[in-house]
């Protein structure tokens, strides 16, 4: 698209939107639009402009906007109020997200100090004679994915700075690396036991044991294992398809990474690098990260008094246990390379406002994305969907699992966030089928863990997403329209796999069906893009 049309784009979706909101002036009020459909408006615009204009900065706003207008009842001192206390000042008080922010800015710190040091380009080196492929590239950056099921974020950031020079070696673009980053995030944190995100889910059961009843979730949580089958499936047959497709010949044909003009990360690894480094200066700063952020994890849930390793996780705050691993692994590496003479201690600090530099762009869009989802809170976006499911729950009883697949893609697709769709829907299931048939609880428990990741991935508002792209230093929006096709591959899929387990209640069954439909689909998929790359 030339940039005359995207123009004309842009102001026919703001014209659009701008009309919506004028009519909607005259036929809501403050009232009306509480627990309604209207809550979850903001999100579907601010989704739908960034698709169309390929800016996600304003349309992020323009939800924030409109989610303020629908609140104060179009008061324009309520309305700025609303954006800006109740929403973005809000959002940068609250201590978790602040943690969150931190993290990011250690990382990006961490990931500056790996670049001067030249611990990524000899580690790229060292890979290039290992790897031969670009298929053994990409794998490498699955398996790596697989092993950090620690945390999410911790998963983006990480796997993005150790596998980058690795996969840009072998000309895998930056979109097909954000995927693989983002594909191996999420899903297995949510298979893991020991994650951030298995504490989270166990934490929203009450009554029960949460992480009893989060491992019999785990091979019913077809989204998830089926999302990590079709990466491997990818590769191995070289398989791509939609703008993808465009992205990874533009790469090989051309050595552009970008593929589209945007490109602001396109010269950040090479300045300042040190021509000479060593693999240790990637490798001891890694596991030093490693290492520290499972002990900030399991500090902040107590394990130094008293509690056990997995309860410790289970109450863990990821927040504060990342902040304070990050940090310690950031203090560990400057006087690593200080004591081998690898940068000087004026570097070392030079390197910190240039990661932080280098984080600004997903810590707007974080800050953006939380204030959106407070706007959908304060209109009761959470209490209406919540009373949509009870009611179809009861009508539907046989197709809960397909039905909250769907109802949990939609709301975190909306909301941009998998844990608090699964705050509003576990209880809901655990309710419904607590003392009638703990199968169908478990596989409409994962039925709706699993949609919950499915909409994160497809969201370019979900964190995860954000921090996917800033990981792998792909421009966002190419990131989010090049995951969607595949994203929406293994969603199809994991519906019809949930229709057959509600139906058979019966986990071989269900994943073989799965599995199965999986394989055809790709194989359907190749023949229609033709005869793949080399």
């Amino acid at each position: 698209m030339d940039k005359k049309s995207n123009r004309f784009f842009t102001f026919g979706a703001l014209g659009i939107v701008v009309a919506f909101l004028v009519v909607a002036k005259f036929v809501t009020d403050q009232d009306s639009v509480q627990q309604s459909f209207w809550a979850l408006i903001p999100p579907l615009i601010a989704i739908g402009l960034a698709l169309i204009t390929k800016e996600v900065y304003s349309a992020l706003f323009m939800g924030i906007l409109t989610g303020a207008l629908l609140y104060s009842g179009y008061d324009f001192e309520g309305t700025v109020n609303h954006i800006f206390r109740d929403g973005i000042i809000s959002v940068l008080s609250d201590s978790y997200n602040v943690g969150i922010l931190c993290f990011l800015v250690i990382l990006g710190a961490m990931v500056q100090l790996m670049n001067r040091s030249g611990g990524s380009a000899a580690f790229g080196r060292w890979a290039s004679s290992h790897i031969k492929t670009r298929a053994g590239a990409q794998l490498a950056t699955i398996a790596f994915g697989c092993l950090i099921f620690i945390d999410d974020y911790f998963n983006c950031l990480t796997v993005g700075s150790v596998m980058r020079p690795v996969t840009d070696k072998h000309k895998v673009s930056r979109a097909k690396l954000a995927y693989l980053i983002d594909a191996t995030a999420a899903p297995i944190c949510i298979i893991a036991p020991i994650s951030s995100w298995a504490a989270a889910v166990s934490g929203f059961v009450e009554g029960e044991n949460g992480m009893k009843l989060f491992l019999q979730t785990i091979p019913y949580n077809f989204y998830a294992i089926l999302t990590i089958a079709m990466m491997v499936f990818l590769v191995i047959f070289k398989v791509d398809y939609g703008p993808m497709r465009k992205h990874e010949l533009n790469a090989i044909e051309n050595n552009d990474l970008y593929t589209t003009s945007e490109r602001p990360f396109d010269s950040a690894e090479t300045e300042n690098e040190k021509k000479d480094g060593h693999i240790l200066n990637m490798l001891v700063p890694i596991a030093s990260l490693i290492v520290c952020c499972v002990i900030g994890m399991i500090y902040s849930g107590g394990f130094f008094s008293g509690e056990t390793f997995i309860d410790a996780f289970a109450g863990s705050d990821a927040s504060v246990g990342l902040v304070l691993g990050s940090f310690a692994a950031l203090v560990i590496t400057i006087v690593f390379y200080m004591i081998g003479n690898v940068l000087p201690f004026n570097d070392c600090m030079d390197s910190l406002p240039e990661g932080f530099k280098q984080m600004i762009s997903p810590i707007l869009i974080l800050t953006f994305a939380w204030s959106l989802k407070a706007m959908t809170d304060s209109l009761g976006a959470k209490e209406y969907v919540a009373g949509v499911v009870q009611g179809s729950a009861a009508n539907f009883l046989g197709f809960l699992p397909f039905i909250i697949f769907l109802f949990a893609i939609g709301l975190s697709f909306a909301s941009g966030t998998s844990w608090g769709t699964f705050g509003i829907l576990i209880p809901i299931v655990v309710a419904c089928f607590e003392n009638t048939d703990h199968t169908m609880m478990i596989i409409a428990m994962s039925a709706c863990m699993a949609g919950a990741v499915c909409g994160d991935h497809c969201s370019p508002i979900s964190d995860t997403t954000i921090m996917s792209s800033a990981g792998a230093q792909c421009v966002h929006l190419n990131h989010v329209s090049t995951q969607l096709p595949y994203a929406l591959t293994a969603a199809t899929v994991s519906a019809i796999t949930y229709l057959v387990a509600g139906l058979t209640k019966n986990v071989f069954i269900s994943l073989f069906a799965g599995l199965g439909l999986m394989v055809l689909t790709l194989y359907v998929l190749q023949k229609m893009t033709g005869k793949e790359k080399e």
